[in-house]
């Protein structure tokens, strides 16, 4: 199986470009997402941990975003809760698509958490910092000071773009991707 890594700023089209490979894809902010809303233990775990932030389960977006804004700290403390239970949930996603040729890994923090391996293929989203702004002025919730202190998180995206085998500059139109995501995959199934 070969594990494709998709990354890049948030923002850049990680999520879109990751359908448009038309393969099994492991969206960790899907997952995050989906543990807020049904997993009750992480939840429980969150609440003890933070207990003025959160009121009832489920998990909700503008107290998760107040806990962040009111401490920076309280990000990396829910990180660590929850990132735990993503690495599961990859782990199981691997295990149910091990017969497949390419699985696609859709994980802003795939280099941090420590999750790159030799012979995973990393494929950098190249956007322009006017485009990806206009595209996260789209989003719900859109919080740019929430955006800076997650992408104080990562690594730096020249440090990304170093370690990829790919590089895919997205301008945002379909067609010009699917084109370059087309290449990227004939030459993998070479």
């Amino acid at each position: 199986m070969i594990r494709v890594a998709i990354v890049g700023d948030i923002g850049s089209g990680k999520s879109f470009i990751s359908n448009l490979f038309n393969q099994p894809v492991f969206n960790a902010d899907l997952e995050v997402a989906d543990i807020y809303k049904k997993d009750k233990s992480c939840f429980a775990k969150i609440k003890k941990t933070l207990p003025n932030y959160f009121s009832k389960f489920p998990l909700k977006k503008t107290e998760l975003i107040q806990s962040i804004k009111g401490d920076k700290n309280n990000l990396k403390k829910i990180s660590n809760i929850v990132h735990p239970i993503v690495r599961r949930r990859l782990n199981n996603f691997l295990k149910k698509n091990k017969n497949k040729k390419l699985v696609i890994l859709d994980i802003p923090l795939y280099f941090e958490n420590k999750l790159y391996k030799k012979k995973d293929v990393v494929v950098y989203i190249e956007a322009k910092k006017k485009q990806i702004l206009n595209q996260l002025k789209k989003r719900n919730n859109f919080n740019l000071s929430l955006i800076n202190q997650l992408r104080s998180l990562q690594y730096p995206l020249k440090y990304k773009k170093k370690k990829s085998d790919f590089i895919i500059k997205n301008d945002y139109k379909r067609s010009a991707v699917k084109n370059i995501v087309k290449k990227i995959l004939k030459k993998l199934k070479q």
